[in-house]
């Protein structure tokens, strides 16, 4: 059944980037009306780096990041730059629409309890290495060997591990959720990323990239942790961190795979039948699973050129592009659709977007009050002490204004209400 588009939306005018900064040597493009003076700054930092091409966009959910903020797409020339990608390689979005319409909260909490045996959360993995075969596979289909593989620098020393945190969700803002849906579906999302593979290869090459700028006598200074990788040889550090990066962007999409399988498997529990049916037989049907990823670089033609955009808490939004934007905790979702704007690098936001760090937080929000929100609407959630305030809805901006900000970026096609929470 194909995804309609909302009705609600249909009439709302679009509303074009909110306004440009002209006062360094590339625009700035934003599409918020206000952004901290932090994350406004690592802007007008990038927005001076002499490879930068044509502007750098922030996104509504924007806020202060390492070098650059969250929710800021660049596109560079020749180089790639590791804390413009950030430490969580390849983290994203999954999601799945299943053909249940309805989900009584005694149901919802067994399928939650399934999920947590067998989908380990924060710090935890697994104590035993998962299926080899659903590690990342290379174009030819063909699983790749990381031991043989010579020059590389993370990867073949931090596989094993991998295959330990192969299906785990991680911590801070990192999600399992049942939902409801606008067009009348119960729907499963994940957010999820590389896990400590990921950190591993960002962290040794934005090393590498430091002292390697150190060597070159760059002109960047240090302090805006903007460190790069040129691309120019057929040999270089720039490269083999291009390898290494997409290999962790693979490995996400891989775990978060793998924890959509044992979700599913928790409904199937539920239903009496545990594995090995058809699903069809217990009348449980999964849609085609959703997934896009919001911190990455890649290879990309705008405005007639080859550049390597960086997604940094940004989604993929060219046009036809089904893409996930979540909300945070106890706020909707929402699987859209791209518009394919320009000026945006074809990209948009990554989710609603800290309004505060987490330790204001945990000291300025009331626990009372933000648990009262969520049990008024019969959400299941994940708020049980101050230490969980920092992911709670207050700490971060409102999604339906996030959405308003970018409707010239894409589209709604279903809204997401949640249910059920499990975080880290």
């Amino acid at each position: 059944m194909p995804i309609e588009v909302l009705r609600l939306y249909k009439n709302i005018k679009t509303i074009t980037m909110k306004k440009v900064i002209g006062t360094e040597n590339k625009p700035i493009k934003l599409w918020l009306d206000d952004i901290e003076e932090g994350a406004l700054q690592q802007a007008k930092n990038i927005a001076n780096l002499p490879f930068l091409f044509k502007h750098i966009a922030i996104m509504p959910d924007s806020h202060q990041g390492y070098g650059m903020p969250i929710g800021g797409v660049a596109a560079l020339k020749d180089v790639v730059s590791p804390n413009m990608v950030g430490v969580d390689i390849g983290c994203g979005m999954c999601a799945v629409k299943t053909s249940l319409t309805e989900i009584d909260t005694e149901t919802l909490k067994e399928i939650i309890g399934e999920i947590r045996k067998v989908i380990p959360v924060g710090f935890a993995k697994h104590a035993e290495a998962q299926d080899e075969t659903l590690m990342p596979h290379n174009e030819n289909s063909a699983r790749i060997d990381w031991h043989s593989i010579q020059g590389l620098d993370v990867v073949p020393y931090e596989y094993n591990n991998a295959l330990k945190s192969l299906g785990t969700l991680g911590g801070g803002n990192h999600f399992i959720e049942i939902q409801k849906g606008s067009d009348g579906h119960i729907w499963i999302m994940i957010h999820s990323g590389s896990r400590n593979l990921g950190k591993q290869v960002a962290d040794h090459y934005n090393k590498l990239a430091v002292k390697n700028n150190e060597i070159w006598h760059t002109k960047i200074p240090k302090e805006w942790q903007l460190a790069f990788l040129p691309l120019y040889y057929d040999e270089d550090i720039g490269r083999k961190y291009l390898i290494e990066m997409q290999y962790c962007v693979d490995f996400a999409f891989a775990n978060r795979k793998l924890m959509m399988e044992r979700c599913k498997k928790a409904f199937l529990y539920h239903a009496g039948k545990y594995s090995d049916v058809q699903l069809k037989t217990i009348g449980i049907e999964f849609d085609p699973i959703i997934n896009i990823a919001h911190n990455y670089a890649t290879l990309e033609n705008h405005f007639g050129e080859n550049v390597w955009v960086h997604r940094k808490g940004a989604t993929l939004a060219r046009e036809g592009t089904i893409g996930i934007i979540p909300g945070s905790q106890g706020s909707k979702s929402y699987i859209v659709r791209g518009k394919g704007n320009k000026d945006s690098f074809e990209s948009c936001s990554h989710g609603a977007g800290r309004l505060m760090s987490r330790t204001k937080a945990q000291e300025t929000l009331n626990l009372e009050e933000e648990k009262r929100r969520l049990d008024e609407r019969g959400i299941l959630h994940a708020i049980r002490g101050k230490n969980d305030l920092d992911e709670a809805a207050g700490a971060y901006k409102p999604i339906e204004e996030v959405m308003r900000n970018q409707s010239d970026l894409v589209e709604i096609l279903v809204e997401l209400t949640p249910l059920g929470v499990i975080k880290g």
